[in-house]
């Protein structure tokens, strides 16, 4: 099957099962024409994790990579009415933009976007010793997962939702001869998961628009 068909199939579902929504739509358009990289969850990936929050029950959310948005908007809209998200971005540039479009979600009161190195915002919110969160989407660099996971679970109790993003790496992440530090990165990180007793976790395939890829999905015992 080619990359073609991958995105026919999913514009078919988004336009089935996800109809347009002018506040995400203009999330990606915003996005687009500030030269951010359309690295976005495609719309039903979006409406995937919304749904994953909203059978959870989350009432807090914490998602690593926040790009222009888009994940987010989805994630928080599966919230309740007492409901947060904390995103963390690395770029200044980045949030800025993410920021404008959760306003124009009306998120703002529910979306928190903490700027700079991921690693330190989440020592910050253990040391801040916050409530943990229910659901954590972790989707920014690969080749940080691992410390990411280890401190995302600092962050969670026992139930909490840990979704991977980008596991597979077109296939990339079996081969043993790749030494790319994202794909060294994701395997590190899937070692992780099935080293720690606390965790059930499994990794599925996907393809799409987006290509060959996957996600993992742990629960924190």
């Amino acid at each position: 099957m080619s990359q073609e068909r991958w995105s026919a199939v999913d514009e078919y579902f988004a336009r089935v099962l996800v109809p347009s929504d002018p506040a995400l739509d203009a999330t990606l358009k915003t996005s687009a024409e500030s030269g951010l990289r359309a690295i976005n969850v495609a719309p039903n990936q979006g409406k995937f994790l919304h749904l994953l929050a909203k059978i959870k029950g989350a009432r807090r959310i914490l998602e690593i990579g926040t790009l222009g948005g888009y994940s987010t908007i989805w994630l928080a809209r599966a919230l309740p009415a007492d409901g947060t998200l904390v995103s963390m971005e690395v770029n200044p540039g980045h949030a800025e933009i993410a920021r404008k479009n959760i306003e124009t979600a009306g998120l703002s009161s529910v979306v928190t976007v903490m700027v700079g190195p991921a690693v330190r915002s989440l020592e910050r919110l253990i040391e801040d010793k916050v409530e943990p969160f229910d659901l954590v989407f972790i989707d920014a660099d690969k080749e940080s997962n691992p410390d990411y996971l280890k401190l995302s679970v600092k962050l969670s109790r026992p139930g909490t939702v840990i979704v991977g993003d980008n596991v597979v790496r077109s296939g990339r992440v079996a081969d043993e001869k790749d030494n790319d530090t994202d794909v060294l990165g994701v395997r590190s990180f899937l070692e992780l998961l099935a080293a720690d007793s606390r965790l059930t976790s499994t990794a599925v395939q996907t393809v799409g628009s987006k290509g060959w890829d996957g996600f993992s999905i742990s629960v924190l015992s």
